[in-house]
């Protein structure tokens, strides 16, 4: 991605700034207007430390200790303690780009002015950013509710100049150490500020918007794939007629049809289902693809609009209100992250399910109409994709498995004080593995149906069709042929598909795809 600057200002940020700060380059700048309005919101916080009556996160204990009054003189150790404290993840490494994803969403809402921290926690938040630095942030120690505890305590940790962080050269090291070779002052957290670094959903939004982005390119991937295996098995384009589907108007359906209709332009393959062995329709995984690739386009539609409203929140408790009011409130549970999260899983599981039906139907010498068993080169001799198949199928079982929702859980915590919780993070991290698996799912139907397609001798398939097999096979994704280690094929597949080239592919031909 190329470099460039994002803005943070009080109104929240957008899906690709995220993705710009998270994944490339981006270098962060707080507005003048974003750093003015937390310079105001801290002038209340000041002025409620300096009276005697309790204001939760300023002058009491946090969670069920909140019942006690702390001194003047302890608050300060209130906010190191609590970081210090929560900061109890165990666990592999997250990967670089949510802990940059989640710093920034929590960059943004402390940004808004209604956290009460001081401009000097919001600039050093940037800079920290800006440098390359990331915080070592553990897998486990989130049950989405009352913000991602431990992943934002650990990023507050390295703000504190503690812990380990990972500089720019990828070596992780101590960050106090990596923060003074940046030029970077550790911060000296006072009222309030241990508790506003903590309490926000940024590490699951994170994830949720990496994720839509990656679903919207695989959808799309999806759907050239299931255009290329009705080219295969000789099917009709019949079914993807838009008046059949504008009797139906859910607007992904029509999406994907369009989509697979573009991609079968000039097919010499398609509507040769009544030639040597007559079918009045073709299976449902060819019929249905629009059908169940559709309702996935939906199901993220949602999510994005889920994930728009959630970057233009402030999640933080309490609160400071524009009319000066702190408030406590239960903005920072992630239950409509979760349930999203949790959405997509389910879509991208029946996606991969529907894929590895068209890649079973292909192998099968009984239901391919004619293509070789398994699209061997000789065939008994050759196994060819019988065993790309049983990968599918084994990365289609754990799909399922991961499609159990993760926020009908909740397990009480925080001595029953936090009594529900949404296990957002939970979803969110089970949602990257199986983004990661449907890409691997859709690259064997890619090689299986460029082969079934390139088995069809004397038939044209369509230009957008002939342009994927010219890119694919460039990229090192071999054709039909004997037997030979079939690993690195699938793993050049995998590529192609997971950096879009499939979509680059057909794009000069069809046209943007949706």
């Amino acid at each position: 991605m190329d470099m460039h600057t994002v803005v943070v200002g009080t109104a929240g940020t957008t899906a690709e700034d995220v993705i710009a700060v998270a994944r490339g380059a981006a270098r962060v700048v707080v507005s003048d207007e974003a750093l003015a309005a937390v310079a105001q919101s801290r002038r209340v916080i000041d002025d409620l430390a300096a009276k005697p009556d309790p204001v939760y996160g300023v002058s009491t204990g946090f969670g069920a200790l909140a019942v006690r009054h702390i001194s003047p003189e302890l608050r300060a150790q209130l906010q190191r303690n609590i970081v210090r404290s929560h900061a109890a993840g165990m666990g592999p490494r997250v990967e670089r780009e949510v802990v940059r994803a989640l710093m920034f969403l929590r960059l943004k809402t402390l940004a808004s002015g209604r956290t009460g921290v001081r401009p000097l926690v919001v600039e050093t938040m940037a800079a920290i950013l800006n440098a390359g630095i990331t915080p070592v942030v553990h897998e486990y120690g989130s049950l989405g509710c009352s913000g991602d505890l431990a992943p934002l305590s650990h990023c507050a940790l390295t703000l504190m100049g503690e812990g380990d962080a990972e500089g720019p050269d990828g070596v992780v090291r101590p960050a106090g150490q990596l923060l003074a070779e940046h030029g970077i002052e550790p911060v000296e957290l006072r009222e309030k500020e241990g508790l506003a670094l903590l309490n926000g959903t940024d590490g699951m939004l994170g994830m949720l918007v990496m994720a839509c982005a990656d679903l919207g390119r695989l959808l799309t991937s999806a759907d050239i794939t299931a255009a290329l295996s009705l080219e295969a098995l000789l099917g009709t384009e019949k079914v993807l007629a838009p008046e059949l589907h504008a009797i139906r108007p859910h607007p992904g359906q029509g999406a994907s049809a369009d989509n697979m209709l573009r991609v079968l332009a000039g097919s010499g393959l398609t509507g040769h289902h009544q030639d040597d062995a007559p079918r009045v329709q073709d299976a449902y995984s060819i019929r249905c693809a629009p059908q169940v690739a559709g309702a996935g386009r939906d199901t993220l539609a949602h999510a994005r609009l889920v994930a728009d409203r959630e970057l233009a929140s402030a999640v933080d408790n309490p609160v400071v209100l524009p009319d000066g009011r702190v408030e406590s409130n239960g903005n920072f549970h992630g239950a409509p992250v979760a349930y999203v999260l949790d959405f997509l899983a389910i879509a991208a599981a029946d996606l991969a399910s529907i894929a590895e039906r068209r890649t079973d139907r292909l192998l099968d010498k009984n239901r391919s109409h004619g293509l070789p068993p398994f699209l061997a080169g000789d065939a008994g001799v050759d196994s060819g994709l019988m065993i790309a198949q049983y990968t599918q199928a084994a990365l289609v079982s754990e799909m399922k498995r991961l499609a159990v929702p993760a926020s009908v859980d909740s397990i009480p915590s925080s001595a029953m004080q936090e009594d529900h919780v949404s296990m957002g993070w939970s979803a969110a991290r089970k949602l990257r593995t199986a983004v990661a698996a449907l890409a691997r799912v859709i690259a064997v139907e890619l090689v299986a149906a460029t082969r079934g397609v390139e088995l069809r001798e004397g038939l044209t398939p369509s230009p957008a069709t002939q342009a994927v097999l010219k890119a694919v096979r460039a990229a090192g994704v071999e054709g039909p042929g004997g037997d030979r280690f079939l690993a690195p094929d699938l793993a050049r597949a995998e590529e192609f598909v997971r950096a879009g080239k499939l979509v680059e592919a057909v794009e000069p031909v069809t046209g943007p795809l949706a």
